[in-house]
């Protein structure tokens, strides 16, 4: 059975399928096409089974290996040191390194060159295993074989690297294309071979491809011996839908189109095998070319740290500049006084007869000496923190999808705390939001709508209103007729529990009918099956009970349109008498198989006949009918429908046509209209519920006027020169007319799982969602209201040019024509943005949908402002392409994803996230400020121009509101304290300065001032960065309002910046003070020692570590062993330090030598004045907070104290009332859906309790009596 239905497929020969020119070369003009060949950008010449000719110039083109690694291992070294000095503070601290030679530094050199290159090193060590990584998966898709023509005439197996141009390759089922190939031939015998497009553009549905018919004869490896073609044809580009070319073989040319070639990372599906030849190979193919180096980005926080690193390089310029005057007025006045410090008069330093030059160099020193307010270590914590971040990100066990077995994976570390700032996502449609899997859901056949009435939304506004929603849309329903409503009645509530759990997903639907009494036998045996592309469910027309309805014949007639209107294959399943579908598009999948459902199974498909296993209604078994194929009008953009002239048994003539509702309902005859008014408002509840919708129709042609007809058509169709398409156009036209409208289908495409409830939080946490599709608007609509993009009280916008500026357009565009349509769409952009202003309700939510021409003209810098002013203010904004047709725009589809992009980063100036998962995604994803790519799939090109890749959308809400809040943080709070504790520490430098008379001694031992930033305040703050959550991931989720403090930027504002740098001046200034206050008046030891600079540093020393190491445990709010470990830890670390040190020889510990032991530990004083110092510098901040929680407290602050009291738990209702409260400004979204059903339905009952009042007040004897008296008349 399986051999006979290959064999079946494989006579189908596609290009006879169709009357138009879907399969025949693009190109318009085909002369024109030719004159580019030769011409700048059209100068390509491939010599086909011929490779050896492509070994020397000037044919000497590109190996076929790929690779996006950054470096090599010649250009390792200097690309990555340009990167690390490329940093502020970087290139400030090879500057000191530098001075640190010379006479003038007052530390020894190894104290400066040493961090110097620790931190430079890390992070070049970061860069490199980050690159490797990279190799190895170049080294993978390299390493990939194909089967390739030899010199011998085999065709043996070649690594992906060792092909080269011309080649002829043989591709096999399943596998993927190494190079962009001109098809020669298929294992079908008209040529045809079926692509998968998912690694370029998302799309899963097949797409057909056709070989020359010059070329259909070289089906076999031995045919090959004597193969030899030239091609000629355009440079390597990126546009992934054109293509210019022609082949010489034979002493001919033939024209070549994009339906002749494959392109690389394509798969072939459905096809045994394929032979081509290699035209474009590793750089030079379209996919690679598109995949362009990822540019280097820098988050916000990032930006603006290099700012706040200038602020801290100005403090240590003006007090370097303070010490350099105060040394040389002091040197000036007073030095030739000081006779005891034995001054040599050759010290430049210090030079009496010189005083502007000691001045100058004193200011060199000082520079040097006070550099630790500058925090050489903060790059390569942050370094570290992030690749830490990045790991727990990857190891989220809760962004893990099973059914790919792939999990989140942060491909760059550098953007972690930039997903805590997102604002606006801008995201592709096919194979991000949705499968690409179209479902038949729902129907109406006869004014009659099947499938059920209600949706998620409906449930979740039922449950909350604790209202039968089906009761209340039946009651107001008042369209159908009294026999239509009793054949309604018959869904009794029973079917909408049912559809309850089916859309709440519960597995044990079909147990809730088996436990009901009132349900008849058949439905008690019915068992809702899980088939893919069929979530219908309405018992009227399962199982074959429709054939005992009252409108049978329409049934009849609207199945067979979806079982015979298409241009489907069957397929065998193997498993089960139910056969499988291929067609061009998944909507005609749904189709067939719904059809097969209802008991039309389509199973049988030649050149000229189908045959249909029918469900015969009058005996209620299955027959077998066959149907002549006279004519099939396919569908396209422009056409919006599709028809085929078939002939039954028994010789009638019938046209059958599925399109637009828009288009079939012109086309209906007087009396085909009959259930118009039902259909269409049938029609509106499946729009709101984002399904697509096509409209049936049918009409019975008499032979004469299809012989009639069939002669235009034909003369017409053998038609040679651009009036073709025309007469073609008008030829249909006549045939598809005076139809009889059957009713319309529903089919959802199916969103990916969780796609809703991560577009409710992520618009609770205000984030916008602007949706690109190459889709119509139809669609990207239906879409929206499908995702909650959209919703039913929500103002839209369309910006798009009105059909005549169209059709005036279409066949010559001059600059006239431009402005014209640049007025057009300014006019209604101005239109636009005086309605918003003009509302008076600001909670009003808008949408904007703009078509793909408009947006090009939108998008231009007369226009531009207005629209992207319009585009922000709206709460939604849908960006489709009504139609592909012009090839300029074709052209630009990637360009305008990728100027939009930039666009929006510019006017907006907020933080963007863009979100793909095919190759013509990539720009986009590049340009924006997080790129995002979808890795759940076998797409790979999206996934490898990415920051982060995710296998589902749905993960998306866990990586921004938990990991993206918690990074945004965690970064801000390092960045701060690093600021506070190198200025506490700096300034300290700088007060001993002031106290010495500028004497550029240093306060504290090199070794002490080396572990500060490396040892003994490092492992805290990595920590903080690492392992601190405000709220627990729970929380962040139920309260995602929690994530617009990231959009706006509280944590690390100005105002908190120079809070904690004033923060740290106190702190130094209370350290220093309190320690001269306390130990320079008296002796501090039982012999009368009093304090030197040796046990003043060590004492002032370790005041400062123990603030700076408690000031981190007050921002910490989240503690675990971790943090208590390195907390106290490194305060314990400088006692072991400097008991270690100081145990060393004098020649090597110097002022360290026994200072703990011998000279301030044995001392009381030193104790105390530790205590207390630490207490006094801190008690700013901790009654700065304590006033904060109290008075001003922040969203996270009652929360946590909420969660402390456990308030959630014992008081539940204020946990959920703040929920609540957090949800109240959301305009998108499920939840807002929802709320906007309530009030409708709340309208709705409210008119309709008015009516019945009405009513029944107008029924009672005394308003009749009153109304029939004279008086009243």
């Amino acid at each position: 059975m399986h051999e006979s239905s290959r064999r079946t497929k494989g006579k189908v020969r596609w290009s006879k399928l169709y009357s138009f020119s879907c399969l025949r070369p693009h190109t318009s003009d085909p002369d024109s096409a030719q004159e580019l060949i030769g011409q700048p950008g059209f100068s390509r010449v491939v010599f086909c089974n011929e490779p050896q000719l492509h070994k020397t110039k000037p044919y000497k083109y590109t190996s076929n290996s790929v690779s996006t690694k950054k470096y090599t291992a010649v250009t390792f070294l200097p690309k990555a040191l340009f990167e690390q000095f490329r940093r502020v503070a970087n290139l400030y601290f090879l500057l000191t390194a530098a001075l640190s030679i010379t006479s003038l530094s007052p530390v020894k050199p190894l104290t400066l060159i040493g961090p110097l290159v620790f931190v430079v090193g890390i992070s070049m060590l970061k860069e490199a295993v980050e690159d490797w990584y990279r190799f190895l998966q170049d080294l993978n898709v390299n390493s990939r074989t194909v089967k390739a023509r030899a010199e011998n005439g085999l065709f043996v197996d070649k690594l992906w690297r060792e092909i080269s141009v011309g080649d002829v390759v043989k591709v096999n089922k399943d596998e993927y294309f190494s190079s962009d190939l001109l098809l020669l031939s298929s294992s079908y015998e008209d040529g045809v071979c079926y692509v998968e497009t998912m690694n370029l553009d998302g799309e899963t549905s097949l797409k057909i491809k056709r070989c020359l018919e010059v070329t259909l004869h070289l089906n076999e490896d031995a045919k090959f011996s004597e193969f030899k073609a030239t091609t000629r044809c355009e440079d390597p580009n990126p546009s992934l839908y054109t293509f210019v070319g022609n082949l010489e073989f034979e002493n001919k040319i033939y024209p070549l189109s994009p339906t002749q070639i494959l392109l690389r990372d394509s798969k072939l599906r459905n096809t045994d095998y394929v032979y081509g030849a290699v035209i474009f190979s590793g750089h030079d193919t379209k996919v690679v070319r598109n995949s362009t180096m990822s540019p280097s980005k820098r988050s916000r926080i990032e930006k603006k740290m290099d700012k706040v690193i200038y602020l801290l390089f100005s403090m240590l310029l003006l007090i370097s500049l303070v010490t350099s005057i105060g040394s040389a007025v002091d040197i000036k006045s007073d030095m030739s006084q000081r006779w005891y410090l034995s001054l040599e008069d050759s010290d430049p330093l210090f030079d009496p007869s010189n005083p502007s030059k000691s001045g100058f160099l004193q200011f060199i020193r000082a520079i040097i000496l006070y550099g630790y307010l500058i925090p050489i270590s903060l790059y390569v914590s942050i370094e570290l923190v992030k690749t830490l971040q990045a790991t727990f990100i990857n190891k989220d066990k809760k962004m893990y999808d099973e059914a790919t077995c792939k999990s989140v994976q942060a491909r760059t570390s550098n953007l972690n705390e930039e997903l805590g700032q997102v604002e606006i996502i801008l995201s592709d449609k096919t194979g991000t939001l949705t499968c690409n899997q179209m479902e038949f859901r729902k129907c109406s056949v006869a004014g009659i709508s099947y499938g059920g009435n209600i949706n998620e939304v409906d449930i979740a506004a039922s449950k909350r209103m604790n209202t039968e929603i089906e009761a209340y849309r039946s009651s107001i329903d008042q369209s159908d007729t009294t026999s239509q409503s009793l054949e309604m009645s018959e869904f009794s509530v029973v079917d909408i529990i049912t559809q309850q759990a089916i859309l709440r997903g519960h597995e044990n639907a079909d147990n809730l009918n088996a436990r009901n009494s009132r349900l008849s036998d058949v439905r008690k045996e019915s068992v809702i099956k899980d088939i893919k592309g069929f979530n219908f469910r309405d018992d009227r027309l399962m199982n074959n009970q429709w054939i005992y309805r009252s409108d049978w014949y329409d049934m009849t007639m609207f199945f067979r349109v979806m079982a015979l209107c298409h241009t489907g294959i069957p397929v065998e399943d193997g498993q089960t008498d139910k056969l499988k579908y291929e067609a061009e598009s998944p909507e005609e999948v749904a189709f067939l198989i719904a059809s097969q459902e209802f008991g039309f199974q389509f199973f049988q498909r030649t050149q000229s006949l189908m045959t249909l296993k029918e469900l015969d209604p009058s005996s209620g078994k299955q027959v077998k009918r066959e149907y002549k194929l006279l004519h099939l009008l396919e569908f396209s953009s422009s056409r919006k429908r599709m028809s085929v002239i078939v002939r039954d048994e028994d010789g009638k003539i019938y046209l059958l046509c599925k399109g637009a509702d828009s288009i079939i309902f012109d086309r209906l005859a007087d009396n085909g209209g009959a259930y118009l008014e039902a259909t269409t408002s049938h029609l509106s509840n499946y729009a709101e519920d984002g399904f697509r919708t096509l409209a049936f129709a049918y009409r019975v042609l008499e032979l004469a006027e299809y012989e009639q007809w069939n002669s235009i058509f034909m003369q017409a169709k053998t038609t040679v020169g651009p009036e073709r398409e025309e007469l073609l156009k008008h030829a249909t036209e006549m045939i598809e007319k005076e139809l009889i409208l059957l009713g319309v289908v529903a089919v959802e495409d199916k969103l990916q799982k969780g796609v809703l409830e991560c577009i409710d939080k992520l618009a609770q946490a205000g984030i916008k969602i602007w949706l690109l599709t190459g889709d119509k608007k139809e669609t990207a609509i239906n879409i929206g209201f499908s995702c909650s993009l959209l919703r039913q009280d929500m103002k839209q916008f369309h910006v798009c040019l009105s059909k005549e500026t169209e059709s005036k357009n279409q066949l010559k565009v001059t600059i006239s024509k431009i402005d014209d349509m640049e007025e057009e769409i300014l006019h209604q952009i101005e239109s636009s943005n005086q309605v918003m202003c003009q509302d008076n309700n600001k909670d009003s939510p808008f949408a904007l949908v703009v078509d793909g021409r408009a947006l090009e003209i939108a998008l231009k810098s007369d226009v531009r402002s207005q629209f992207l002013q319009l585009a922000v203010n709206c709460a939604s904004v849908i960006c489709c392409r009504v139609s592909p047709k012009h090839k300029a725009l074709v052209v630009a589809h990637r360009r305008w994803h990728i100027q939009i992009t930039r666009l929006v980063k510019k006017h907006t100036g907020k933080t963007t996230l863009a979100f793909g998962d095919g190759a013509n995604d990539v720009g986009m994803i590049q340009e924006a400020d997080i790129g995002v790519g979808i890795s759940g799939m076998e797409g790979m090109q999206a996934v490898m121009a990415s920051d982060f890749s995710l296998p589902q959308f749905r993960f998306l809400e866990r990586l921004l509101i938990v990991h993206g809040h918690w990074c945004y943080k965690r970064i801000s709070k390092m960045v701060l304290y690093f600021v506070y504790k190198n200025i506490a520490f700096g300034l300290t430098l700088f007060y001993y300065e002031i106290l010495t008379n500028f004497s550029g001694n240093s306060l504290y031992d090199d070794w002490y001032m080396v572990m500060f930033n490396v040892l003994l305040t490092s492992l805290p703050v990595i920590s903080l960065g690492v392992f601190e959550q405000d709220v627990s991931s729970d929380v962040c989720l139920q309260f995602p309002s929690l994530y617009r403090q990231g959009q706006r930027n509280i944590i690390f504002s100005w105002s908190r910046i120079v809070g904690w740098i004033l923060n740290g001046i106190v702190a130094a200034s209370v350290i220093f003070l309190a320690n001269v206050y306390i130990f320079s008046p008296a002796a501090f030891r039982q012999e009368g020692h009093v304090a030197d600079i040796t046990h003043f540093g060590a004492i002032m020393y370790t005041c400062l570590i123990w603030t700076v190491n408690c000031q981190i445990a007050l921002i910490i709010t989240h503690f675990t062993w971790i943090q208590h470990l390195v907390i106290w830890g490194s305060i314990l670390l400088w006692y072991i330090f400097a008991l270690a040190y100081g145990a060393l020889p004098p020649d090597y510990s110097q002022r360290g030598f026994n200072i703990i032991t011998e000279s301030i530990g044995s001392t009381p004083m030193y104790w105390i004045a530790t205590f207390l110092v630490t207490v006094v510098a801190l008690l700013p901040y901790f009654t700065h907070i304590a006033l904060q929680r109290l008075l001003y407290p922040m969203d996270d602050h009652i929360i946590q104290e909420m969660k402390q009291c456990k308030k959630d738990v014992t008081e539940n209702q204020m946990w959920l009332r703040e929920q609540r409260n957090s949800q109240r400004s959301t305009q998108v979204g499920f939840s807002a859906r929802v709320d906007a059903r309530i009030r409708s339905f709340k309208e709705g009952l409210s008119l309709k309790r008015i009516s019945i009042y009405n009513k029944s007040a107008t029924n009672t004897p005394f308003y009749k009596s009153w109304t029939s008296s004279p008086l009243f008349s």
